[in-house]
């Protein structure tokens, strides 16, 4: 399979990890680490891995000191007997001190990892320089009913006899076209690890089991500057959720749709992403903070 050079420069930037216990559970992280640069924190999607931004971080490593974490039940992460959107902002904070960034970061946050960083900024925004949701949902009344369907899809997680094997049915949920095969591949293979009888999926199959909360309030009460990305094509933040979004945040704060790409934006069409999000890291950079509590 081919890859791009843009793609095999990214992976050949060496990065350290690392692990923080948080409420008696080890976090792992990988560091890109530039110490004194500003801090971004990348979380990923349900049942995914830091993994997923591994190709993407090293983009951003000009400007800040970046970190992608395994939030608790996924990647090479400890498990809970519960997990909740609480526990991971105390896992995304706790990375961060982790690190040693020289002030507060920005936390960018795809899918699931975006609904946990509008409760990080709704409960300590004070705590970041800023939010970025990645094509997470916030809906009425019931912001999550597509977090909730994708968590009984990775419920009963298989076991297979080779890793081969078991990357043969490796799935986006919910399924979306992605010609980037490579990334998909990528990603695949470091979802999976060995176990006694063969290999099977990384993530806790008991992941979204927690109880779910609506976002509304959280979104509506975030106290950092904030901005939505969307996948034009998403059909999980289509275009009537990011207008409710929008008005949640105030209609003061950024929403911007990635030109044809689907939920996966990240993995679709990567390099149109990193254009976006470093042109609005560098208006931030330079501009006056505006949070939605204002």
């Amino acid at each position: 399979m081919e890859h791009p050079e843009w793609f095999q420069r990214a992976l050949a930037i060496p990065f350290d990890e690392a692990t923080v216990e948080v409420e008696g559970t080890d976090v792992h992280y990988l560091d890109w680490g530039a110490l004194g640069k500003p801090g971004l924190v990348l979380v990923h999607g349900g049942a995914a891995h830091a993994h997923w931004w591994a190709f993407l971080a090293p983009f951003f490593t000009t400007d800040f000191h970046v970190v992608a974490l395994d939030l608790s039940g996924h990647g090479d992460s400890g498990r809970r007997d519960r997990y909740s959107h609480d526990l991971w902002s105390e896992e995304i904070l706790a990375v961060a001190a982790d690190a040693g960034f020289p002030g507060a970061p920005v936390v960018v946050g795809h899918s699931l990892g975006g609904l946990v960083t509008i409760n990080t900024a709704a409960l300590h925004g004070d705590r970041m320089a800023g939010a970025v949701i990645v094509d997470s949902p916030v809906r009425r009344p019931d912001p999550e009913s597509e977090t909730g369907a994708r968590g009984r899809a990775f419920r009963s997680p298989g076991t297979y006899p080779t890793l081969e094997k078991a990357l043969d049915h490796f799935r986006l949920i919910p399924p979306q076209p992605c010609d980037n095969e490579y990334i998909v591949e990528y990603v695949g293979r470091r979802s999976l690890h060995e176990v006694s009888d063969g290999w099977t999926w990384k993530f806790d199959p008991h992941l979204f089991t927690h109880t779910l909360v609506p976002m509304n309030e959280q979104l509506a009460s975030v106290a950092t500057r904030v901005a939505l990305f969307r996948g034009e094509h998403s059909v999980v933040v289509p275009p009537d959720t990011a207008e409710y979004m929008y008005e949640l945040m105030g209609r003061s704060s950024p929403v911007i749709s990635i030109p044809d790409a689907h939920h996966h934006l990240i993995l679709d069409q990567p390099l149109a992403f990193v254009a976006a999000l470093r042109t609005l890291l560098a208006d931030w950079h330079h501009s006056e903070p505006i949070s939605v509590a204002d």
